[in-house]
């Protein structure tokens, strides 16, 4: 790489510190400067060695910063982003990027007409449960894969103060729901057909604390993401099945398996089991006889390296971006066909 690029942080909350603490393992770029309207916030960041300012135009015109990182409450995301380009800066911004699509376009004609490189910091595609599924998938090795389930599920309900508020862009949706729907749309390469969702106010009515959101693609797979925060036993993190296997990622520790049919033992008889009140041959396990037994198949990653690494080969034009733009605006159209589906307590045709 060609030189040492410098970030000024936005935001030194949670996810701002977290891109100072991960990009200090870097060679390549470095944190040197922070704006935060909250003194705490400052305070923290110059305990970390970081020079900090009070005003976003303070930030702006230091020109030691090459790259602004974006990690505010949802609702200053465009704003800031488009004077950061105005200023000459690159941009990494948290997520959900914007709070609908027209935002989005503008920060993404803004951009291009500064000739800056934007980038969302959609940093769980590199999540190892998620790589071990997608690695399934690629790989065909369920065989035609029909049912995905991706679950994240706590019991503590929507965290901090801002999250918790529309205005701010609250809601798990928008939270979780950018991620996850992220990475069904980078896994399946297909047109998503149909949306619905059925959405939970266990302990915040403002906005949503859960979510079942059905995603029906081309091909008749359903893909459902689940988000609760008031689930006290968890389900699997990954449920994916297909004509020939299942598989089970029980939580991040990647703890789980395959099992798949023996090849020629697909259709062996079962013997019926007592169930209930009743008798089943269709719910009856299969033994060993018919099935075996795979692990997972073992992923590491190191997202910052990864992420960062490519939006500097993309502002040094050796590289495109990982995360496209075309690619946020799908899960951007996807979320506010969500949000449609929700209010109007039906499921919605799209071609997305």
């Amino acid at each position: 790489m060609d030189k040492s690029y410098k970030l000024g942080i936005i935001g030194y909350g949670g996810m701002g510190k977290w891109h100072h603490i991960n990009t200090e393992k870097l060679d390549f770029v470095k944190a040197v400067a922070v704006y935060d309207i909250a003194q705490e916030a400052r305070e923290r960041a110059q305990n970390h060695g970081l020079r900090t300012y009070s005003t976003l135009e303070e930030i702006l015109e230091d020109d030691e910063v090459d790259i602004i990182v974006i990690a505010t409450p949802n609702e200053f995301h465009c704003p800031y982003a488009i004077k950061s380009f105005e200023a000459g800066k690159h941009v990494v911004c948290e997520k959900p990027v914007t709070l609908n699509s027209e935002e989005l376009q503008q920060i993404i004609d803004s951009a291009n007409a500064h000739k800056k490189v934007f980038s969302v910091h959609q940093n769980r595609r590199w999540d190892s449960d998620y790589r071990i599924i997608k690695q399934i998938y690629d790989n065909n090795e369920l065989g035609n894969i029909f049912s995905i389930q991706s679950r994240v599920m706590g019991s503590r309900g929507i965290p901090g103060d801002w999250r918790a508020k529309k205005a701010h862009g609250g809601g798990m949706v928008l939270d979780w729901g950018v991620h996850l729907i992220d990475q069904a749309l980078d896994m399946v390469k297909e047109k998503v057909t149909d949306v619905y969702v059925r959405m939970q106010h266990v302990r915040h009515t403002e906005v949503d604390d859960g979510f079942q959101l059905f995603l029906t693609f081309e091909s008749g797979l359903v893909y459902l993401i689940e988000v609760s925060t008031a689930a006290y036993i968890s389900l699997p993190r990954w449920h994916v099945s297909g004509d020939f296997g299942t598989a089970i990622v029980e939580d991040w520790s990647c703890n789980g398996k395959i099992i798949r049919p023996i090849r020629g033992k697909e259709n062996v008889d079962a013997t019926p089991i007592q169930a209930g009140a009743g008798l089943t041959k269709t719910m009856a396990p299969r033994g060993e006889e018919s099935t075996v037994e795979l692990p997972l198949p073992k992923i590491t990653t190191n997202v910052y390296k990864d992420y960062y690494g490519n939006f500097v080969a993309a502002i040094e034009g050796r590289e495109e971006l990982i995360v496209k733009h075309h690619e946020v605006m799908r899960v951007m159209k996807i979320m506010e066909a969500t949000f449609q589906s929700e209010a109007e307590n039906s499921s919605i045709r799209v071609n997305i």
